[in-house]
């Protein structure tokens, strides 16, 4: 009976999942759900079973994917070019795979419904990167997933959203509610921690993806930083009934004095703090680590062993170790409590903050510029600034401690301002939270993680191989109220070196080796190839109505050698000479 009941269930999953199965040519052989809760998860998400589960098994693929084909480990010990070149490799197989999937799931969603990608991950340079390194291929603002007639109402909204002057995120929102359009909102980070899998770093990477019961009220691509605080929930509401106010902005010591009031006896050594570590975060985060090392609490460091016993690191990720955020007892009994602080990109900010009601956390966030000069408290208040005050060159410089700063710096902070402004990022507030970026206060999260490496914080295993092409693949799903690890046990349909097409993008196949002229050519291949450009080749595109002009001359040579684009070209011109009626779209500059 057991053994029947083990044949259904892998028989159902199979069943609700399988345009993605189908897709990338897995063999379903098992699945393992451990739940946090007695139901499943989908009986408390706003999604049916089905894309739920969908959404699991594309996060997976995804994890599996990158994992064997993004070239893992590949950077380790090369020069910064090829390094570069191998993250943006790996970036362009999980937004491949993560779109692909998401592309043919969204064929079973309600004939009214659309998936928008709201916040992307990957568009500019972190602490410490030279610029060409920001351009890596991601899915970013304005990708639609729906059925056909759906997908094509929805994107000429976001065009309009887009280049129509006025036109506001209320204006764009309220005209698909009122035609009885319903749009899910995403906030995707398809390759977390891409230097570490590009090292071949045995814990960190992740695929991250979280849908919303509406779109973020973003209205344009934006990628920054924001500044995080998140502590559990209890120590929030214990600081709450002692009249304190506790979010970002609160003085270290009165978080502290909330933590010790809300779990009496722990010791500060015992209060471990996770924050971004490193030499080119010293100037944004130096005060802030000063700040809690006078107080006596543990400042987290590379190698310290989470309770999952797996040693955690402080260079990147700022996504995941809100999931350990907590308190837990160790064999002596004793209590230990774990917080998160400092900043993150504006994408994984958000997915963390959204996790609040998931993880029982408080999260609070505030706006941060590009640069990293400004420690974070100052960073805090200089985006709250106007730009356009006839005081802001002297209120910056105040901010640095200096009667007059350089006019080009004024500049850069000011146009900052302007570009959260015109994306509808949500300034002006003391904090932000989660809430500030839904259009409808009562929303609804469903994240879906698929694990290429160990993760510390939650244990949970990365990509195993267990036989010839089968691999264990570990995702976790999660809403409010509700979370399941699951384990999924693919099998490859092919060899691994024809599973590989399956997971490459089109473009990718062409540049190493594939001969575009010999092949096969499908219909599906004008819309897979437009949606490669605008993954790896956002920056130089140009949207004219329907169709799409791709600018090489964008297109720096550090982000991509000549040599490439040049091979890129001559496909797309053959593809355009050859089928003229399926790249009617397309455009070369």
């Amino acid at each position: 009976m057991q053994e029947t009941n083990k044949r259904n269930i892998i028989a159902q999953w199979a069943f609700d999942t399988r345009p993605v199965l189908l897709r990338f040519h897995l063999w379903l052989e098992d699945v393992e759900v451990e739940r946090a809760q007695a139901e499943p998860v989908s009986a408390y998400s706003f999604t049916p079973r089905g894309i739920a589960r969908c959404l699991a098994v594309t996060s997976a693929a995804t994890a599996l994917g990158t994992r064997l084909f993004g070239g893992f480990g590949e950077g380790a010990g090369k020069d910064k070019a090829v390094y570069n070149q191998v993250k943006k490799s790996a970036d362009a197989i999980s937004a491949y795979v993560m779109s692909e999937g998401l592309w043919h799931l969204t064929r079973t969603l309600p004939e009214n419904h659309a998936i928008m990608v709201s916040l992307g991950e990957g568009l500019m340079p972190k602490a410490g990167e030279t610029p060409e390194m920001g351009a890596n291929p991601l899915l970013g603002f304005g990708r639609v997933y729906a059925r056909p007639e759906v997908a094509r109402i929805v994107d000429r909204r976001v065009r309009r959203l887009l280049n129509e002057p006025g036109h506001t995120f209320d204006q764009f929102y309220g005209w698909l509610q009122d035609r009885g359009i319903t749009l899910w909102g995403a906030a995707v980070d398809t390759l977390e921690n891409t230097s570490r899998f590009a090292e071949g770093k045995t814990t960190g990477p992740m695929a991250v993806l979280h849908v919303f019961d509406s779109p973020l009220t973003v209205s344009k691509p934006y990628e920054s930083y924001m500044g995080c605080l998140t502590v559990p929930r209890r120590v929030a509401e214990s600081a709450d009934r002692a009249s304190v106010l506790l979010d970002y902005r609160t003085p270290r010591k009165l978080v502290v004095e909330a933590v010790e009031a809300t779990y009496p006896g722990v010791r500060r050594e015992d209060i471990h703090v996770w924050t971004l570590r490193g030499k080119s975060r010293v100037g944004r985060l130096g005060k802030l680590w000063e700040e809690w090392k006078a107080l006596g609490v543990h400042l987290v460091e590379d190698g310290w062993r989470a309770p999952s016993g797996i040693e955690v690191f402080t260079d990147s990720g700022t996504y995941a170790p809100t999931f350990l955020v907590g308190t837990w007892k160790d064999a002596a009994g004793r209590t230990h409590v774990f917080l998160c602080d400092g900043y993150a990109a504006t994408a994984e900010a958000m997915q963390a903050a959204s996790l609040s009601e998931v993880l029982d956390v408080d999260c609070s966030m505030a706006v941060f510029s590009p640069s990293f000069e400004l420690p974070c408290d100052a960073e805090g208040r200089l985006m709250q600034l106007d730009p356009k005050a006839p005081d802001f060159a002297a209120r910056v410089a105040t901010l640095f401690g200096v009667r007059e700063l350089d006019v080009g710096k004024v500049k850069s902070y000011a146009e900052a301002i302007e570009e959260a402004a015109s994306s509808n990022m949500p300034l002006g507030k003391r904090v932000l939270r989660a809430d500030d970026f839904l259009p409808d206060k009562n929303w609804s999260v469903l994240s879906s993680i698929g694990y290429m490496c160990d993760d510390p914080y939650t244990g949970i295993q990365g990509v195993t191989r267990v036989g010839d092409g089968v691999y264990k693949v570990a995702t976790l799903l999660a809403t409010r109220k509700a979370s399941a690890r699951i384990v999924f046990t693919f099998r490859l349909m092919e060899p691994v070196e024809e599973a590989r097409h399956v997971f490459s993008p089109l473009l990718v196949r062409f540049l190493s080796g594939v001969d575009h002229t010999q092949r096969a050519v499908k219909i599906s291949d004008s819309g897979r190839i437009r949606n490669e450009l605008q993954t790896m080749l956002s920056q130089s595109l140009e949207y004219d109505g329907d169709r799409l002009r791709v600018h090489f001359g964008r297109i720096d040579e550090k982000v991509m050698p000549r040599d490439r684009q040049l091979a890129i070209r001559k496909v797309l011109e053959w593809y355009k000479a050859n089928h003229p009626v399926w790249f009617e779209w397309l455009e070369l500059a």
